[in-house]
């Protein structure tokens, strides 16, 4: 199931409880959805918000939680957005979403049967001075459905945002990938490619991110969307309809996180990463966001440099083809995050 990630902003606003949670650079406040909520086809609702009082280029990470059931059984559109605006409730800076179809209140192969949870971060960097309100939007659609509404779980459906300034810290996103998949700078794997390297020999400039002389280590953040492209699709260009196989067959990937501190002559020094991990992505699902974290990563005095460099390794086993989403306008889909620890 596809849809437009440019959506307008809902009035309806929904706050939680405050609690204390694990720092990032620095302690973190998590608000929690004191109880459900429910949200509507094509109207998207903050559900959780926080406001802070930033000056000029500070930044905070914003993470969110969504966990929703359905109230029925067919399967429809879910959007776990994150999202910042100014006093005048203008949207600043990047808009950072996360996509899966909610396969249906009968769903029994989730965690918990019936309950989709979705995460999605953000680096909100402040442009200016001023006061800023972060928060965490539902959003639900489906082409067949009208009378139906998604319910965001209390106490499972929360909102983090760093207290503290995340000195230094970097955002990575990958090229522009539209809802089609025709743009030119849309990533395949599966279609003739069976691998890519996002962040790396995606199309993106490889960013080299300098850790602060003063940390002691690295933390590391990745979210990637990616779209199984069966027959029949809207989502998938038709450079790939030879590979397509029909809806069912889903497709599996390997992939795998990494951060590479380089040496003197820009080449590997030493290489932090997760395990390589197989996912399956059912094409009902359609969307799935494969999430990655690497804390404690060190900064090896030996390398000669404080240089680090961010990817994503991913290869098509089986199935269908698969794209990786990329920015839609000024919502990115796929992106990292690399933050000092002091």
């Amino acid at each position: 199931m596809r849809k437009a990630f440019s959506m307008l902003v809902a009035l309806l606003i929904i706050t939680g409880s405050a609690q204390a949670a694990q720092a990032d650079a620095g302690p973190v406040t998590r608000l929690t959805l004191t109880s459900g909520n429910n949200f509507y086809s094509r109207v998207e609702e903050r559900l959780l918000s926080r406001t802070v009082t930033l000056s000029a280029g500070e930044s905070r990470h914003v993470r969110g939680r969504l966990e929703a059931t359905s109230s029925v059984t067919q399967i429809v559109a879910m959007n776990n957005t994150l999202k910042c605006v100014d006093a005048g409730g203008t949207v600043v800076g990047t808009t950072s979403t996360s996509s899966r179809n909610h396969e249906g209140s009968d769903t029994t192969y989730y965690a918990t049967p019936g309950h989709l949870p979705i995460y999605a971060d953000l680096l909100f960097t402040a442009p200016s001075a001023g006061t800023y309100t972060c928060g965490l939007y539902g959003y639900t659609a489906s082409s067949s459905l009208t009378d139906y509404h998604l319910i965001a779980v209390a106490t499972n459906t929360w909102l983090e945002v760093s207290d503290t300034n995340q000195v230094g810290a970097r955002w990575w996103q990958n090229p522009s990938c539209n809802s089609t998949g025709t743009s030119s700078t849309c990533t395949y794997v599966g279609a003739g490619t069976s691998t890519a390297w996002v962040f790396y020999n995606d199309g993106t400039p490889v960013y080299k991110w300098n850790a602060h002389s003063n940390a002691t280590s690295v933390q590391a953040l990745a979210n990637l969307e990616l779209t199984t492209c069966y027959t029949g699709t809207a989502s998938c260009s038709s450079s790939v309809d030879a590979h397509e196989m029909p809806r069912g067959t889903n497709a599996v990937v390997d992939v795998r996180f990494e951060m590479i501190q380089l040496d003197t002559t820009a080449h590997t020094c030493r290489t932090t990463s997760t395990a390589t991990s197989r996912k399956t992505i059912r094409d009902d699902a359609h969307h799935y966001v494969a999430n990655f974290a690497l804390s404690g990563i060190p900064v090896d005095p030996t390398c000669g440099t404080r240089n680090f460099i961010m990817r994503i390794f991913v290869q098509h086993v089986s199935g269908n083809p698969i794209k990786i989403d990329g920015v839609q306008s000024t919502t990115s889909l796929t992106n990292g995050i690399a933050m000092n620890i002091f």
